[in-house]
């Protein structure tokens, strides 16, 4: 007898589609198999049972240019779970002052309250090579990836080519996962220099400071030093054909690299900066064209990119009001409610991306490539009973005021969806059933990777 049975619905896997119980004990997946007895049972007939949604990057509680992000711990992971979404990976708040350690445990006290499980990457600002230490008890401590920039150097945070060389030396040997923000600072801070003043107060403008040729020169740069070192490296957050490009020149020439992309790069293009309310888009890299859309779509179909995120981020209208130029404003987007949603209504149901896919690039390869698999990311016996109950034919409109994410906008106001998160299982828990949350603050518990 299982403590809980899940009967009748179609169970999504990378490799198929099973007509299958999920039967649970305890926290964990216990079996799969026909006519299994639980003393609960949840009837799933007509539902669609995915892997729990792994978001692997996503900013809460960020302090951003003088503001915080919207969403703490709790407002953020409670979205998560709302979607569908039973594992998150957060950043920690890197400085030169600080150690990465020390910037680890600052953040598990910032992350106590949350309610789905989580881990971090290390952020890396000002890095030297005697860090190396820093890095090696970090992984004692639990994180294995190290995230770094290639821009912002105006604060502190880029981390030239020569100092990411060694870095990327040190985290081969250590079995770590360099994590990159790829854009161009060179070329941001030149085409900058070509604006007039009229072009700095347009929202506009931030297309044409951040183009598709930023992006790709630093996937270039950064799949050289990857391939040169043999580390383990990924691409956050891809925005265009361009720098698809380049990654999947990087992997020719030997390098172990992978790459996500998000909601915004697949479904928004950088015309909605000309709208009133363009200033709310803002965020890096920027967004691009319908070409570039349609190169991401695919290519997220075919495993050329390896898995979504959100780069959940957000702010309220009143943290991002317009101050006459865009390079005041705190750049990124909310999105961890609805990352599973979007991809399936917009995605699977519009022929862009196989349903099995979607189990893929929503759990298994994030786990895999971060050290989750198969812990999470899967719906195999003995794995965490991290599961979604999926509606595939409820019609719903995105409305901000709607969501768990502690914003008053989203990107996608009145677009129209089909399919939407039924319930929510984290280690065996219901912790969303149909459009209530039922879990506790403080109940989800850090990754040790």
């Amino acid at each position: 007898m299982y403590d809980l049975v899940i009967r009748g619905g179609s169970v999504v896997t990378p490799d198929g589609v099973l007509s299958t119980d999920v039967g649970i004990f305890g926290e964990k997946i216990a079996a799969l198999g026909n006519a299994l007895e639980g003393r609960e049972m949840i009837d799933a007939a007509g539902k669609l049972v995915f892997p729990g949604v792994i978001d692997p990057h996503v900013h809460f509680a960020l302090p951003v240019g003088g503001s915080v992000s919207s969403d703490d711990f709790y407002s953020g992971s409670v979205a998560a779970a709302c979607g569908g979404v039973t594992s998150v990976i957060d950043f920690t708040v890197g400085s030169s002052d600080s150690s990465i350690p020390d910037d680890i445990r600052n953040r598990l006290e910032d992350a106590k309250n949350a309610v789905v499980d989580y881990s971090f990457h290390g952020e890396v600002v000002g890095w030297r090579p005697g860090r190396v230490d820093e890095m090696n008890e970090a992984i004692g401590l639990g994180v294995k990836s190290f995230k770094f920039f290639t821009a912002y150097g105006a604060s502190g945070r880029r981390t030239d080519t020569g100092p990411l060389l060694q870095a990327f030396q040190a985290l081969a040997d250590m079995d770590g996962v360099a994590v990159v923000h790829a854009e161009d600072d060179s070329m941001i801070e030149t085409f900058s220099g070509l604006l007039s003043n009229e072009e700095w107060g347009r929202m506009e403008s931030v297309a044409k400071v951040r183009p598709d040729v930023c992006e790709a020169s630093a996937v270039n740069t950064v799949g050289w030093l990857a391939a040169r070192t043999g580390v383990q490296c990924h691409i956050v957050h891809l925005s265009s054909a361009l720098g698809l490009e380049e990654a999947l020149y990087a992997r020719e020439r030997g390098a172990d690299l992978t790459v996500e992309t998000c909601p915004q790069y697949l479904l928004l293009t950088s015309d909605v900066y000309k709208s009133p309310e363009g200033h709310l888009y803002s965020a890096a890299p920027a967004l691009r064209s319908s070409d570039d859309n349609a190169v991401l779509w695919n290519a997220l179909a075919s495993g050329e990119i390896d898995f979504a995120a959100t780069d959940h981020c957000p702010f309220t209208r009143t943290q991002k009001e317009w101050k006459g130029a865009f390079d005041r404003l705190p750049g990124g987007l909310p999105g961890v409610e609805l990352l599973l949603p979007l991809l399936y209504s917009e995605g699977v149901l519009r022929g862009r991306l196989p349903l099995c896919e979607l189990a893929r690039i929503t759990s298994e390869r994030a786990a895999k490539r971060y050290g989750l698999y198969p812990r999470k990311g899967s719906l195999l016996p003995g794995s965490d009973a991290d599961i979604v109950l999926f509606d595939p034919e409820e019609v719903w409109h995105v409305q901000a005021g709607a969501l768990r994410m502690n914003v008053d906008f989203s990107p996608y106001e009145n677009l129209e969806l089909i399919g939407k998160t039924w319930q929510t299982i984290s280690r065996g828990e219901i912790i969303y059933s149909e459009g209530r949350f039922l879990g506790k603050k403080g109940r989800g518990v850090f990754l040790h990777r």
